[in-house]
């Protein structure tokens, strides 16, 4: 875990290097709560407390306009996927909720627009909605991305679907959009969707009361029986309705380990890195 020294160094660090760009006054004239840097195509987050973020809606709910951005302290927008840093502690991390438990719209951050907002998918110009309630919180963690030009030896050799991993938040509380929750990993699912490898954490959110009492898989089934099949099934079968084949699992059709979710989520956090990079081409990502 890196310590507020550490922090602090690193982000001198960065002002260093940067200063000579000519951004010196630029960033003296910020708050020091939060700034982000975007120097050739790299993209850095330094200073950002996520508990001055806030969601701002744009637009109505339920329309195409609608967008939920995420905004600092002082007003400024940031990344829900960029600019939200990824580890909040030893062995957290930060989850950035999309859609709500118990509710259907099918919410998602828009990989391809400025600040990357959360807006309800749509499919031939119509709003996209679950065929039934989601029961679980639902959303993605930042700074992560599956590689589609990658493909995972370890899972039917499926190629990466182009987005950040999701998470699946089994806590009692009902979240938000756009809520940045605090979690502990503690399985995987590595769902294969029309061919595409499609990673569901699951998690619990640390303010939880039984967060506590879970630390990996074995202690899901204990304390939150039925919930992992419940997940797997739900996941696999949610597009049925809709006259599509049911989705599968690799890894068994079974959970994988608290270790092997942390070995997921550092291998996307490293190639999110290299896209940011752009040592990965972003076609039509934005870095933004």
């Amino acid at each position: 875990m890196a310590t507020a020294a550490t922090a602090s160094a690193t982000a001198a660090t960065r002002f260093t290097l940067l200063a000579g760009a000519g951004l010196r006054s630029r960033i003296s004239r910020l708050p020091t709560a939060v700034r982000f840097q975007r120097q050739r195509g790299l993209t850095t987050t330094a200073l950002l407390k996520t508990a001055d973020l806030q969601p701002k809606e744009q637009g109505k709910p339920e329309t195409l306009d609608y967008r939920v951005f995420l905004v600092d302290g002082g007003g400024r927008k940031v990344s829900p996927w960029h600019d939200v840093p990824l580890r909040a502690g030893d062995g957290v991390f930060h989850f950035v909720v999309e859609i709500p438990k118990e509710s259907s719209a099918k919410m998602e951050v828009a990989t391809d627009e400025a600040f990357t907002p959360i807006k309800q998918d749509t499919k031939k110009g119509n709003l996209r909605y679950y065929p039934y309630n989601i029961n679980w919180n639902y959303g993605l963690l930042p700074q992560t991305w599956e590689d589609p030009t990658s493909a995972n030896s370890e899972v039917e050799g499926a190629f990466g679907d182009n987005d950040p991993v999701d998470v699946v938040e089994i806590g009692e509380r009902r979240a938000n959009v756009g809520d940045v929750l605090k979690v502990k990993p503690l399985a995987a699912l590595a769902m294969i969707d029309e061919g595409e490898l499609d990673w569901k954490i699951v998690a619990i959110s640390l303010d939880d009361p039984k967060a506590s009492l879970v630390n990996d898989v074995d202690d899901v089934e204990k304390h939150f029986p039925g919930t992992l099949t419940a997940i797997r099934d739900w996941f696999r079968d949610y597009k049925i309705p809709d006259g599509k084949p049911a989705n599968k699992f690799g890894l068994g059709n079974k959970p994988a380990s608290k270790e092997y979710a942390l070995k997921v989520i550092q291998e996307t956090n490293e190639s999110w890195e290299k896209l940011v990079k752009r040592n990965i081409p972003a076609g039509e990502l934005s870095l933004a």
